[in-house]
């Protein structure tokens, strides 16, 4: 089974035939590149051009995040799953008005569904189904993502009903954020975009073609699409899933 494998210290990722080593001033520790879905380098990373070429030929994303765990890019390997139909597809969709507005809408009420979802897990009353009808009237992406921050930010303020003593988020803030709970959503933010960018890799989609997010020079705004469906769900419920069937290499 293959695994996320997270690198939380500073090291060096060397190549000995078909085995990634990971290295640092504690020793040194064998990842074999058959068991490796992608990598998340949370330290400084340095690798040889040997390690590149073997994680490229496995088709494994490398993910970097910076000291306070901002996504800063990824080493996004050669696609081998290409699709010239489903690329056609993907930009006649961006660009037929009516079928990029059903989409974006469809994207909006998975990611309102999934917030309705946490506060009826806590039982905690909301006005989300009122503020989702508001997708009926909207005609243009600006007015889609409008609905959406008003939704999150309705979800945002039901948070601290949630959350325990001493840990409230106090309303959303970032770069920087202002307290514990906002620097962990950034940080979980980070993680899913990263993961949903390492399974868009492993489909025929082109992750810079996106419907709710306006695609854009230098960023996978397909991944940024995603990535709202998922956030309740992973982040703020199921923190634990993003450690199942991951390793985590600190040498701590």
């Amino acid at each position: 089974m293959k695994k996320n494998y997270y690198l939380m210290s500073d090291g060096i990722l060397k190549r000995k035939e078909n085995t990634l080593y990971f290295h640092n001033k504690d020793g040194k520790r064998p990842i074999p590149i058959s068991k490796i879905y992608s990598i998340y380098a949370y330290g400084s990373l340095s690798f040889s051009s040997q390690a590149v070429h073997l994680l490229a030929k496995e088709g494994v994303p490398i993910h970097f995040f910076n000291y306070y765990g901002f996504y800063d890019g990824s080493f996004y390997p050669r696609e081998t799953l290409l699709s010239g139909d489903l690329l056609i597809k993907q930009a006649e969709n961006y660009l037929d008005h009516d079928k990029r507005i059903l989409i974006a809408g469809k994207l909006v009420e998975g990611a309102a569904r999934n917030m309705e979802k946490v506060l009826s897990y806590y039982k905690i009353e909301n006005n989300i189904d009122e503020i989702l009808n508001g997708l009926d009237s909207c005609r243009e992406i600006t007015e889609f993502m409008n609905v959406e921050g008003r939704i999150r930010s309705h979800y945002y303020d039901k948070m601290d009903l949630i959350l325990p003593e001493g840990f409230k988020m106090e309303g959303r803030s970032r770069r920087p954020p202002k307290n514990m709970v906002n620097a962990l959503i950034s940080f979980g933010n980070s993680m899913i975009y990263s993961t949903v960018l390492t399974e868009i890799y492993n489909t025929q989609l082109n992750p810079t073609i996106s419907y709710l997010h306006e695609p854009s020079e230098r960023r996978y705004s397909l991944a940024l699409d995603l990535s709202e469906i998922f956030k309740p769900i992973l982040e703020d419920v199921a923190g634990e899933g993003f450690r199942a069937g991951s390793q985590l290499l600190s040498f701590k």
